[in-house]
């Protein structure tokens, strides 16, 4: 039986594919509506369960002879806001629904926080989901996305999710087709294309995105799902994956630390371990947020979480990574001044590196957090 015959209540999960966009207006939008309206054309049931057309006409069109589904209103603050109705796709069951911006935050009060959630029920119903992303929204990248263009995303999505995806696929187009795009008020309302031309839309922030989402995609391909004998070794390969170990003190820089290490197993196709290691005695309340926190964004990007207690927090850290396998160590490190560079290194970081022998340390500077600005959806409607 094709999946396009899948019948309702089918055990099978549904397989996911992803349009993946370095920046607003590079087409993600159209792609979807075309590949629903190419399946649709050769007779597989196919629904738009949610389209982000934001009044443009040319996609707008694309929504012809494409059934949609009405938007859910979900009350909030004294009114109604619209909302994918995911009760009403799954009572539909559609063998493809067609969901646009996986890393939408939903209204409080939906059945789910964000849309990727809302996708994953899709999927276990056993519905093929289409979805888009922008590279600036996944988990892993958050941080680099936020120094190339000065802006934080307001939401994102775990690597893993589109990690998983049966195909990601790149909507690419050059950086100054894109800004004549925008020049043209394709992208933007006129009043507010000066602004993101000067701004988020330059020419080396394009680049640059473009390509990370490139480097990006090529990781995942490389690092696709495998097969692991017992031991952790790859059938055939005569030797075990990479894997990569990052030190958690409890601290804010984790989540930058947590960031640089998936980027560097992602490369190498290796695992993710994150550790907490401190001296013995729980962390107070602010810490064990912080580290909660911590935990959630290493297992969406994959990982798993570990935490241990020692008197001795290098031997600790060198003692899990022998234990693990592990090929490669992440540690933070903040700017020290002239003072403290005079003193004799006794910290926890020189004796972890003077001990670890066999093992690639990886030191990454973790400068104070400075307020950025949030990407350009709040700019207003675009297409993408």
């Amino acid at each position: 039986m094709s999946a396009d015959a899948r019948p309702q209540g089918s055990a099978v999960r549904g397989r996911l594919r992803i349009y993946l966009g370095y920046a607003p207006g590079v087409g993600t939008t159209r792609a979807l509506l075309s590949e629903g309206r190419r399946r649709a054309e050769h007779g597989t049931d196919v629904v738009v369960a949610s389209a982000e057309t934001h009044g443009r006409p040319p996609i707008e069109d694309l929504l012809t002879g494409l059934e949609v589904i009405p938007s859910a209103k979900v009350p909030y603050r004294g009114a109604l806001a619209e909302e994918m109705d995911l009760g009403a796709v799954l009572a539909r069951g559609p063998a493809v629904a067609l969901v646009d911006d996986l890393a939408h935050r939903n209204t409080p009060g939906s059945r789910h926080s964000a849309r990727w959630q809302d996708v994953e029920d899709l999927l276990a119903a056993g519905i093929d989901v289409i979805s888009t992303i922008s590279v600036g929204h996944l988990d892993s990248l958050a941080d680099v996305v936020a120094k190339i263009t000065g802006a934080a995303p307001r939401q994102t999505v775990p690597d893993s999710i589109v990690r998983a995806a049966g195909e990601v696929e790149l909507v690419d187009v050059a950086p100054e087709a894109l800004r004549d795009r925008l020049a043209r008020g394709h992208i933007y309302p006129p009043d507010q294309v000066e602004a993101a031309l000067g701004g988020w839309f330059q020419t080396g922030n394009l680049s640059a995105l473009r390509e990370l989402a490139l480097l990006w995609l090529a990781a995942t391909l490389a690092g696709g799902p495998r097969r692991c004998l017992p031991g952790g070794d790859e059938p055939g390969s005569g030797q075990a994956p990479e894997r990569v170990v990052v030190a958690l003190s409890g601290g804010p820089e984790g989540e930058t630390l947590i960031r640089r290490a998936a980027r560097i197993a992602a490369r190498s196709g290796g695992d993710l371990l994150a550790v907490h290691a401190a001296r013995p005695g729980r962390p107070a309340g602010s810490g064990r947020a912080v580290l909660a926190a911590q935990r959630r964004l290493a297992e969406s990007a994959g990982g798993t979480y570990h935490q241990l207690a020692d008197e001795d927090i290098p031997a600790a850290l060198l003692a899990f990574a022998h234990a693990h396998n592990a090929t490669q160590l992440v540690l933070g490190a903040r700017p020290r001044t002239w003072l403290a560079a005079l003193r004799p290194a006794a910290s926890i970081r020189s004796r972890v590196i003077r001990r670890g022998g066999g093992l690639d340390v990886h030191i990454v500077t973790c400068q104070r957090r400075v307020p950025t600005t949030v990407l350009p959806e709040n700019l207003g409607g675009f297409t993408r």
